[in-house]
């Protein structure tokens, strides 16, 4: 099989395929945290970069490994990175404080996260998201508060 890509294809492989890698716990700066089912395929995908005109995205540490550079890493795919993160925060962090003040409501027999809920505990659970959405995008963490050893 035969595969082309342009130099711009090429690069924005690259860039998802670093993003994939993010996901899946790779971090650039530590070499030890690229998942080894992935690390054959990424050094071969790294090892084309010359053919396809992006050497200059691509760098080879002391033992002669291929990782990214900055040039690629930062900027717009960082941004990505950064945003997914944010999303990913505050998503999780609405669903979860919900999730809590809904089984807290209805007592410890409520269903557990990731079950389907009724269609009462549903619209129950959708109203209280929609009013942490508001708190949380007005004033983000300013009006949370944590309360050690038990609850208030």
């Amino acid at each position: 099989m035969k595969v082309s890509f342009t130099q711009k294809e090429y690069a924005r492989l690259l860039e998802l395929a670093h993003l994939g890698l993010w996901m899946a716990g790779s971090r650039p700066d530590d070499p030890a945290t690229m998942p080894e089912r992935y690390a054959e395929l990424n050094q071969k995908l790294l090892g084309l970069a010359e053919t396809f005109g992006c050497a200059d995205l691509v760098e080879a540490d002391v033992n002669g490994e291929l990782f990214l550079n900055e040039k690629l890493t930062t900027g717009p795919v960082s941004e990505k990175i950064d945003k997914f993160v944010e999303d990913a925060f505050w998503s999780e962090l609405v669903m979860r404080l919900a999730e809590r003040d809904l089984r807290a409501e209805r007592g410890g027999d409520a269903t557990k996260i990731g079950v389907e809920y009724s269609e009462e505990d549903q619209e129950k659970l959708d109203a209280m998201e929609d009013a942490y959405w508001r708190e949380f995008e007005s004033r983000g963490v300013d009006h949370l508060v944590v309360l050690r050893g038990g609850k208030g």
